[in-house]
């Protein structure tokens, strides 16, 4: 009963935080939303997911930016039934808003480490990887092909910066744990556990450690390339290539 209530209580807010007036409302009403997204059971949360994604559609950069926190924060909760919000991310990717960008480039990279640490581990423990997490996958390969395109290609310093970090983080996810430790870590912040490519060595139904360490060597390649070229770079861009 109290789960119907919450449930019609946050419909009514997300038709508010997408059809009223006022601003301030709607912003208002996607918080509330949110809290009450929290709170329930994630096989609960899901039927009310098309009514967040629909918020895509807001002519309100306000509401769209606060909707990538939403889908992170709720996303990341209820991660089995995330391929219903992920893909807003990727269309957020081509958002005319910088900051829309730039906000959804660092939520997909946290929901990208959760997912490959999820893949690891599931095919650890079990022996499989669910088909959700399979769907999941392909959306991250998708993510990460967008956002490697934003970091190479002429645009935006502002979302430039969020997008080469996403391949510091690659190099770091897919290169052998020699490395410093506390930069996997950093890379890895907000996951519950910290990738190891020696988790993959084993074997893996969709993650091929070769195959992910020669992409990281590749892309460190592209990294040490912009450092050569820093001259070329402009201020906040080059000192952020050279600190990578």
């Amino acid at each position: 009963m109290a789960t119907a209530a919450s449930r019609e209580q946050a419909v009514s807010l997300l038709l508010a935080a997408s059809n009223h007036g006022d601003l301030a409302v709607k912003l208002s009403s996607l918080k509330q939303a949110k809290d009450i997204l929290s709170s329930l059971e994630p096989s609960f949360a899901v039927e009310l997911f098309p009514y967040l994604a629909d918020l895509r559609r807001s002519p309100e950069s306000l509401v769209r930016q606060s909707l990538v926190e939403v889908i992170e924060e709720i996303g990341l909760k209820a991660i089995e039934y995330s391929s219903m919000l992920v893909p807003v991310l990727l269309e957020f990717l081509r958002d005319n808003d910088s900051i829309v960008v730039q906000k959804s480039i660092i939520s997909g990279s946290n929901f990208f480490c959760i997912v490959l640490e999820e893949m690891a581990f599931q095919f650890q423990q079990h022996g499989k990887v669910g088909r959700w997490l399979e769907e999941l996958w392909m959306w991250m390969i998708k993510f990460k092909d967008s956002v490697f395109f934003i970091a190479l290609e002429p645009g935006l310093v502002g979302t430039k910066l969020p997008a080469l970090k996403f391949l510091e983080t690659y190099v770091l996810l897919f290169t052998s744990d020699t490395i410093d430790s506390e930069n996997i870590a950093e890379a890895t912040r907000g996951s519950r556990r910290t990738f190891n490519i020696s988790w993959l060595i084993g074997g893996h139904p969709l993650l091929d450690p070769i195959v992910l360490m020669s992409e990281a060597n590749r892309t460190l390649g592209i990294l040490l390339d912009l450092l050569q070229s820093a001259s070329n770079l402009r201020g906040s861009l080059t000192i952020a290539v050279v600190n990578w």
